[in-house]
């Protein structure tokens, strides 16, 4: 299953659980008036086999993180997005999704599923 390079712009690298180099996909969208201005979209992408180690999911706040500061990012001004990419696989587990993942200090990450029109929106320019 290798996952296209058009859901991404560059390979991400980053420490997983218990320090074990990951990968994901990476895209940053700086889309002023969509939805929630002044914000940037962090897209995070499962790499499936190319990702040596932790997926984004079991990272994920730990990853939101780790972009932020290699990207001089501030986390009070990012949405977060996990992708599932499509792998053209017959198994619909591996359809494509995306989720906003919202961080609390109290409890687990909040996920939510983009509509369609939620996705097309992002990405039309």
């Amino acid at each position: 299953m290798k996952v296209s390079d058009k859901y991404y712009d560059e390979i991400f690298h980053f420490k997983g659980q218990w320090d074990l180099p990951s990968a994901c996909g990476l895209k940053i969208i700086d889309k002023p008036g969509i939805d929630k201005p002044g914000k940037k979209f962090v897209i995070v992408t499962e790499l499936y086999q190319d990702n040596p180690g932790t997926s984004v999911t079991y990272a994920a706040q730990s990853l939101a993180d780790q972009i932020c500061e290699a990207r001089g990012l501030d986390r009070t001004n990012i949405v977060y997005l996990e992708c599932n990419p499509d792998t053209n696989s017959k198994l619909s587990f591996y359809d494509e999704e995306y989720f906003e993942v919202s961080f609390s200090t109290d409890a687990a990450p909040a996920y939510r599923q983009l509509a369609a029109k939620e996705v097309r929106d992002l990405f039309d320019t």
